[in-house]
C-alpha cells in the first residue's frame, strides 16, 4: 500500500511545480495538452507490463450495459453540478437544477439496477463489509478537507500575495515530497502498531496543518506558509497507507476489482464536494466582506475622496482620462479582487 500510494502521491509533487512553469512559459492550454503524451505512455506501460491475476484468466467477462449508463450519466450530471455550481448561482440556475434532478434520478437507477444485475458492473454488495464502508466514508471526509485546503492556497498566493504561477508550484511541491517520504515510514508502522492509532495521529495532524493553514495573513513569509503544506503532507501518509489496508484487507482477491474502483471513485468524489464547498464559501463570504466595507464607502469620507484623488492621478500619469469611474475602479481592484 505504501508503494502503491507513493506513486499515486507523485502527481501532487509534480502537478504544482510542472503546471507553475508550463502556464508562466507557455499557456495554460498546455497543462491539458500535456496529458496527451502521458496518456500514451500510460497505455503502452499498461499493455506491456500490466497482466491479469489468475483467477481472472478464462473468465468471459459480460458487461452490465445499463448499469454503466446509469453510472456514466448520474456520476457526470454531479461533477458537472459541482465544477459549476458556484458559477451559475446553484439551484437559481436553471441548469444545475435539472442536472441535480438528473443525477439524482441516474444514480437512484443505478443502485435498483446493480442490486438485481447478475453480474453488476459496480458490486454494492461490498458495503456489507463494515471495514470497508467505514474506510470509504472516513476517506471522503479526509479528502474534502485535503482538496478544500490545497485548492485556496493558489488563490491565496497568486491574488493576495503576488507570486507566480511557478513559485506557487515550489511553495507547494514540497507538501507532496513530504507525503513521498512518510509513505514508506507509515507502511513500516502499519504491520507494528494499530492503523486506527495511526489514522488517528493523521487526522490530529491534519487538524493542526488546517489550523494553521487557517491564521495565513498578508504578513505570512515563505516558510511560514511552507510549513503547513509539509504537515499537511505528512499527516496525508499516514491516513492513507493504514486506511486503505483496513479497508481492502478484507476485501477478497476476486472482489478487490470491483472495491478499489469504489475506493477510488469515493476519493474523487470527495475531492470534487471539498473544491465546490471550498469555492462556495470563499465567494460568498468575499461577497459579505465586500457589502460590509461598501458601507464605509461614502463622498463624506475623506480617506474615500483622497483614494479617488490617488486613483485618478494614476490614471493621468499613464495617459489615460481620468474622467468617469477610473478612481472607482482602481479601488475596487486593490481592496476587493485581491490585488497586491
Amino acid at each position: 500500500m505504501a508503494i502503491f500510494g507513493a506513486g499515486i502521491m507523485f502527481g501532487p509533487i509534480i502537478g504544482p511545480l510542472l503546471g507553475g512553469w508550463i502556464t508562466d512559459n507557455w499557456s495554460w492550454h498546455w497543462i491539458f495538452f500535456i496529458n496527451i503524451p502521458v496518456g500514451a505512455i500510460s497505455i503502452l506501460m499498461s499493455l506491456a507490463f500490466i497482466i491479469d491475476p489468475p483467477y481472472m484468466k478464462g473468465v468471459k467477462m459480460k458487461i452490465d450495459y445499463w448499469g454503466l449508463f446509469f453510472l456514466a450519466v448520474g456520476i457526470g450530471a454531479l461533477q458537472m453540478v459541482l465544477d459549476r455550481g458556484q458559477r451559475e448561482d446553484w439551484f437559481s440556475s436553471e441548469f444545475i437544477t435539472w442536472l441535480t434532478v438528473i443525477s439524482a434520478v441516474f444514480l437512484i437507477l443505478f443502485i435498483i439496477v446493480e442490486i438485481f444485475a447478475e453480474h453488476p458492473i459496480v458490486n454494492l454488495r461490498a458495503f456489507k463489509n463494515f471495514s470497508f464502508s467505514l474506510g470509504n466514508v472516513v476517506l471522503f471526509f479526509v479528502l474534502v478537507n485535503l482538496f478544500g485546503s490545497i485548492v485556496l492556497l493558489p488563490i491565496y498566493l497568486q491574488t493576495l500575495m503576488g507570486y507566480t504561477a511557478t513559485l506557487a508550484g515550489v511553495l507547494l511541491g514540497p507538501g507532496g515530497v513530504a507525503t513521498l517520504i512518510s509513505m514508506p515510514i507509515a507502511g513500516k508502522l502499519v504491520s507494528r502498531v494499530n492503523p486506527k492509532g495511526l489514522i488517528a495521529f493523521g487526522i490530529i495532524l491534519t487538524g493542526y496543518a488546517t489550523l494553521l493553514m487557517s491564521r495565513f495573513s498578508l504578513a505570512a513569509d515563505f516558510s511560514s506558509i511552507l510549513w503547513p503544506r509539509v504537515l499537511m503532507g505528512v499527516s496525508m501518509a499516514f491516513i492513507f497507507v493504514p486506511l486503505m489496508t483496513l479497508t481492502l484487507s478484507s476485501i477478497r482477491k476476486e472482489e478487490m476489482a470491483n472495491a478499489t474502483s469504489i475506493f477510488n471513485l469515493i476519493r474523487n468524489l470527495g475531492g470534487s464536494f471539498g473544491v465546490a464547498f471550498v469555492t462556495t464559501m470563499l465567494t460568498r463570504r468575499a461577497q459579505f466582506h465586500q457589502a460590509r466595507l461598501v458601507e464605509h464607502l461614502t463622498p463624506y469620507d475623506t480617506g474615500y475622496n483622497w483614494s479617488i484623488h490617488q486613483g485618478a492621478q494614476a490614471l493621468q500619469n499613464a495617459g489615460i482620462d481620468p474622467s468617469g469611474q477610473g478612481g472607482l475602479g482602481i479601488i475596487y481592484e486593490k481592496n476587493f479582487c485581491g490585488s497586491p
